[in-house]
């Protein structure tokens, strides 16, 4: 039998090994088009647990209308269910689930304020919250201007320019500034017990960074980040809000962060 000259043999049909589309955002939007469903969402920005019965209360809707969006979020993936015992605690997927918040927030328009709560909670998550694991908001970009000025962070300025041939988008990670924290930027976290990555060649330690949506500066992400977020909670200068992403300051952090980094709140 005459073997088939490849050359000149038909195009193998990859159908049937690559039948993926292009991404279908349809979905994911449906998923977050309802208003009780980004209600639960923006409750669990911040990265945390939260049980059924609180995100039930924090959307406005019954016990049984709650889990059945909750079902929802988890079968489309932007929720993941632990369980603990009798109740059932759910949080984001993953970072890139509280990326997907930060940037609709960017891009959707305020939501009317009909009390004094909703005022007082605005308010809140522009002063300071969560961008799942790590500070954003005037504090988050407070802090990294101040490391930035005091020569504790180098490579950038903490400001947005989006006039820049290639500027970064906002409330998205950073790759256009080069930030690096200095050997006086690593004594002062490893004073704090800020767990800290392995350092460079240089002795520098590479940063990550989101912009801002409501400041549009620059806050610190990644593992450094992270890691700086979870140990001011940690120390008791920082409390995190009960039912939103809001962080509140406590007395001792008033104090503690003009003290440390010359950051007033």
């Amino acid at each position: 039998m005459d073997t088939p000259d490849p050359r000149t043999a038909p195009a193998a049909d990859t159908a049937s090994t690559d039948s993926r589309g292009d991404a279908d955002l349809a979905v994911v939007a449906g998923l977050v088009a309802v208003p009780a469903r980004a209600r639960i969402l923006l409750a669990l920005g911040d990265g945390r647990a939260l049980p059924a019965s609180t995100l039930a209360a924090e959307a406005g809707v019954a016990a049984n209308t709650a889990s059945a969006h909750l079902a929802r979020l988890v079968a489309g993936g932007l929720l993941r269910m632990e369980a603990s015992g009798r109740h059932r605690y759910y949080r984001l997927a993953g970072p890139e689930v509280g990326r997907l918040i930060e940037t609709l927030a960017a891009l959707a328009p305020a939501a009317p304020v009909r009390s004094l709560r909703d005022s007082t909670r605005a308010a809140a998550i522009r002063r300071a919250r969560t961008c799942y694991d790590h500070l954003a908001g005037r504090l988050g970009t407070d802090l990294l201007a101040a490391l930035v000025g005091a020569g504790h962070v180098a490579g950038g300025t903490g400001r947005h320019d989006p006039a820049a041939a290639r500027a970064d988008r906002l409330s998205a990670p950073g790759r256009d500034v080069d930030y690096r924290l200095t050997a006086s930027g690593r004594r002062l976290l490893h004073g704090l017990d800020v767990p800290l990555p392995a350092a460079r060649a240089d002795g520098t330690i590479r940063l990550r960074y989101c912009v801002d949506w409501t400041e549009q500066r620059h806050h610190l992400a990644g593992a450094v980040g992270r890691a700086l977020a979870g140990r001011l909670v940690d120390l008791g200068w920082l409390r995190r809000a009960e039912r939103s992403r809001a962080v509140h300051v406590t007395p001792l952090g008033r104090r503690e962060l003009a003290a440390t980094f010359a950051v007033a709140t």
